[in-house]
């Protein structure tokens, strides 16, 4: 399904956190903010609701912790006990301080890893997968708002210049 959405470029970051506070104060729908860098606030001034991405690493670190105590338990105490420099090989609890750089390196490491790969499952961003970037100045020097078409294009038009956009445009979003 297309809809009509109107594109308007912007120059400078502040102009265009200007004009998305204007726009969202007279209820028009932002459909997408195309951006060269992050701009401090946009998230905010779009009403976007915080991310989770930090709750789920905390609960990505915690299972690299769970497999490897699992693990180093299995390996080092259970199937093959080695005497190394005259420790014990008892039990795990004996052993733990040797065996916290391991855990902490298993804890990050998975912490890490499963969060990109959330993050790439959550952003829609498949290997070979088309870019989506509808005006190419964006990744260099330029920010772009689509915003919605739903009535008057023209006033639309008229309220996004008035908002410092240098160039508007109405495109078919697919």
């Amino acid at each position: 399904m297309s809809n009509k959405v109107i594109q308007a470029i912007y120059t400078d970051d502040d102009v265009l956190l200007g004009a998305v506070k204007k726009v969202k104060a007279a209820h028009h729908h932002i459909e997408e903010i195309y951006t060269p860098f992050p701009v401090h606030g946009l998230d905010k001034a779009m009403g976007l609701a915080p991310t989770r991405i930090a709750i789920a690493s905390f609960i990505y670190g915690c299972i690299g912790l769970a497999v490897a105590i699992a693990m180093m338990n299995y390996i080092m105490i259970e199937d093959w006990p080695q005497n190394i420099g005259g420790k014990p090989s008892f039990s795990f609890l004996d052993n733990m301080p040797s065996f916290v750089p391991i855990m902490f390196e298993l804890t990050v490491f998975f912490a890490a890893h499963l969060m990109v790969i959330t993050f790439y499952l959550r952003s829609k961003l498949w290997p070979f997968k088309a870019a989506e970037n509808p005006d190419v100045r964006t990744t260099d020097d330029h920010f772009l708002m689509e915003v919605a078409v739903s009535g008057n294009e023209e006033e639309l038009s008229a309220f996004l210049k008035d908002t410092g956009a240098v160039e508007v445009k109405v495109s078919e979003k697919h």
